[in-house]
Order: C-alpha cells, then structure tokens, then sequence
C-alpha cells in the first residue's frame, strides 16, 4: 500500500475528473522512452507517473490538460501545491518531471515550445541526514527474536541494510544470487541500474547464513521460491514466497525501533543507510571509499555526511569540555 503525504490526499479527496486518455497515452509514451534512454528505477518512473497524472487531472478540472499546458498553468499548480503543503523538495521532483515530459514533446515534434523553460527550481534547505548512535544500532539489531523465522530473516535484513548501507527499495529486490557468501560480498544495483560490489562483513554474513540454512527453507515451506517481475527470484521472502515490500519493511523496522526503546517517529529504513555512512566516516573512512559503498554517482552526495560528523564533534565538545 503506497503512504500518500496529507497534501495527496486533499489531492484525491477534490474529487478531480479521471486521467484523460490523450494525457495518460502522453505519459506511457515518455515514460517509455525515458527508462530507455535512462534505465531510470521503477519507484522513480512511479513518482513521475504519480507526479505527471495529478497534473494532469487537476488541469482538467480547470479546463485544460497536461499536454497543453503553458507556463501560467505550471505556475499557477506549483502555487496551489506550495498552498496545500506540498515541500519544496516535492515541487523540485515535479519539475524535474515536468521539464523532461516537455523535452521529451519537443524532440516528438509535439510542441514547439518549453513551458519549463523559464521556471526556477524551488530552493531547498540542505537538511542533515538522521543518523542513530552505535549504542541504538546495536539495540535496533537485537530486537528481533530469531528463535522464529519471520525474526531470524528481519536480523538478517537489518544487519544487511547496516553493514552494505543498502538503499531500501535494493535490500528488498535482492535476488538469491545477489549475495555470495564465499567472497564476502553483495552485488547490488542502485539508482539507474549501476552496480556495485559492497563487502558484508562477518556480522552480516553469519545472519545471512542462518537464514539461509533456517528461515527461507521454512518460509518457502518446501515449494521453490517463484521469479519476480525482474525474473529473479527474491533473497528475503515472506510466507507467501514473494519479497516483502518497501511498505511492510518499514513498519517492520518503526515495530522493532519500538522494541529497543527508540523513538520510531525519528526512524525509517533510510536512517540505517545514514547511520552506516556516519559511523564509517566517524571511524576514519575515506570519503571517495563511502561515495563507492553508497554508490553515488556524485561526491557532493557523499559529502553531506562529513557535516553530520561534525556536528556529532561539535555536540561531543559541548558536552565534555570544560571551556565548552
């Protein structure tokens, strides 16, 4: 089931006309044409999809379409979406969705003209990644009771997530031959399909071993595990044989920060991706080294963990300086 923000859902409660099909046949065909040329992830081809569709179904309550739109009617949306409470880093997603849909019209020979092309991106205030101390990560990775199977594969899937510093959506579409336990490793695809190699660690690799050896057998309950969409057939599975979804692995880890006594309003499966950057860098771990583990493709990515790192310094020295 998909979280909609508050502002979606006085979106869908407006009672808005349906898609029409000239702007819903528009959207296939540029989404078509921008995972091809980009082999951009499902879930963002979804959020423009998503973005692209509400633009498109508010226009037609105002008279007009997606397709046809100019740059009084972008700017008159973004006004409404900024009213209803839409962020800036939201608005910044939807022009970024919006300028490669016009693009993508003036190349077809659609349209003549860029309604986006005078339009400023949102500015957005750099917020500082939400990271847990070591001491939360530990008590984080104890909470699941591995004396049952749905516990044992959660110890393995958060032990994962922490020591590979997975993004959620490549923890949950792992395949089986994603992880070779012999050399220590997971192969994981990021963002735009790139690979990367990310080391294990011990830790990892023993909860993965027991869950593979104990848990995925019980799970599967003796049938074989099915493919997925991608023709793969999934790492972690439920009771059902499929990969969990993004959604239930989040209530998984709000269920079990709860159990170990952290407060799951300042946590999600992200935070474990921060956490693994912050305390590396903590530890004296080379920059260019996490911009290769996290599998960013630019450094400016990466640096922003340096700044939470400093400021964990900066709250240290409060704390224990006599001259603080």
């Amino acid at each position: 089931m998909t979280t909609m923000t508050p502002a979606e859902r006085r979106l869908q409660a407006m009672r808005l006309p349906p898609l029409p099909d000239a702007d819903a046949h528009a959207i296939d065909a540029f989404l078509d044409a921008f995972w091809a040329e980009r082999g951009l992830s499902r879930q963002t081809l979804d959020s423009y999809r998503r973005d692209l569709a509400a633009l498109a179904r508010w226009r037609g309550g105002h008279g007009g379409g997606l397709a046809s739109a100019d740059r009084a009617a972008l700017l008159d949306y973004l006004a409404w979406r900024t009213g209803q409470g839409y962020t800036a880093r939201s608005n910044a997603r939807l022009l970024s969705a919006l300028r490669a849909f016009f693009a993508h019209r003036l190349r077809r020979g659609d349209r003549k003209d860029d309604p986006t092309a005078l339009l400023e991106a949102p500015r957005q205030g750099r917020a500082l990644p939400k990271a847990l101390t070591e001491s939360q990560i530990d008590a984080l990775l104890a909470a699941p009771d591995t004396d049952a199977t749905e516990g044992l594969r959660d110890r393995a899937m958060l032990e994962l997530m922490y020591a590979c510093g997975l993004r959620v959506s490549e923890l949950v579409g792992l395949p089986a031959n994603g992880v070779n336990l012999r050399q220590g490793v997971a192969r994981v695809f990021g963002k735009g399909r790139k690979e990367r190699l990310v080391p294990l660690g011990e830790e990892a690799q023993h909860w993965l071993e027991r869950y593979l050896d104990q848990a995925r057998p019980a799970l599967a309950g003796g049938r074989p595990v099915p493919r997925d969409d991608d023709g793969e057939t999934p790492l972690f599975i439920n009771r059902s044989r499929k990969a969990p979804s993004r959604q239930q692995f989040w209530g998984t880890v709000k269920r079990y920060a709860a159990a170990a006594g952290i407060d799951p309003a300042r946590i999600s499966p992200h935070v474990l991706r921060h956490s693994f950057a912050t305390h590396l860098l903590n530890h004296g771990a080379d920059l260019r080294a996490l911009q290769m583990l996290l599998g960013h493709s630019s450094l400016s990515s990466t640096q922003i963990y340096t700044l939470v790192a400093r400021e964990q310094l900066k709250r240290l020295h409060a704390r224990h300086h006599p001259r603080a």
